[in-house]
């Protein structure tokens, strides 16, 4: 008999602040495993408790004072946990863990890359595109199937964002972003199951601005958050949604949590 495991994943921009819709998702959704994004917290500081109360009694944290931060929070075992310095400066990017079935579980925040898309003139679009090199290199080395989760911070696609021809200057779609991009899934041969399930040139968005007054009604969308699987891992995924309802809750994250689940 299949067993079902649901993953989710969700830059919260601040756990502490919005763990009253984290709840509410968890109870909603009853993902398995959720994998957190720019927490904000340090180790010491995470709400542990809250996340034991609903039954995520595993968890591995990488916490920064109130920059950052990723976290594993999960239902079942996990084991092995990593801990992987791609910006090389000591930022808590990543947390990844193995599960019991022996899939890997990567969880990433990659850096926005600022606001000019230059590294000459914007040091930090520079460390982003380094960031990504590093992922490439790792990822050269992949062995075993592995889930690779986390706000990329780069919509792809033409169809990842609300006006391709009006974003191309703007970091997190200019071209040499989603060249990088590319190269970095080309390495790992990662399957999109974003758009395994909803094929491309159909609407997919998982971030909206704040600056937005009405964010549904503008709907000036962006497609930053992603769940890469590697090949063997990626044929048993059997359902994928992005949960655009969230970006309306109370106090809500710019972005929404996607989930996918596989039978194993």
């Amino acid at each position: 008999m299949n067993k079902t495991l649901k993953i989710a994943s969700w830059n919260i921009n601040s756990v502490r602040f919005r763990i009253g819709i984290v709840e509410q998702f968890l109870r909603q959704e009853s993902p398995d495993i959720l994998c957190l994004q720019e927490t904000k917290a340090m180790n010491a500081a995470f709400p542990t408790q809250v996340f034991r109360e609903v039954g995520f009694v595993h968890q591995m944290l990488n916490g920064q004072q109130m920059h950052h931060g990723v976290a594993i929070l999960s239902r079942i075992p996990l084991v092995e946990d990593d801990r992987l310095d791609w910006q090389a400066n000591g930022e808590a990017r990543h947390v990844g863990a193995r599960l019991p079935n022996g899939v890997r579980l990567e969880n990433v925040y990659v850096p926005a890359g600022g606001d000019i898309p230059d590294r000459e003139l914007n040091p930090k679009f520079g460390q982003k595109l380094d960031f990504f090199e590093r992922m490439t290199r790792w990822s050269e080395t992949l062995v075993g199937p592995t889930l690779l989760v986390g706000d990329f911070n780069v919509a792809p696609l033409e169809s990842d964002v609300w006006g391709h021809k009006q974003l191309l200057d703007t970091v997190s779609h200019t071209p040499i972003e989603v060249e990088t991009l590319g190269r970095l899934q080309k390495a790992g041969g990662w399957v999109d199951l974003g758009r395994q399930f909803v094929p491309a040139p159909a609407r997919l968005h998982t971030w909206w601005s704040y600056r937005a007054k009405d964010w549904a009604a503008s709907d000036r969308g962006r497609r930053l958050d992603h769940m890469w699987a590697t090949p063997d891992l990626a044929e048993k995924a059997v359902a994928h949604s992005v949960h655009e309802p969230c970006r309306s809750w109370e106090k809500p994250s710019d972005h929404v949590p996607l989930v996918t689940e596989f039978a194993f």
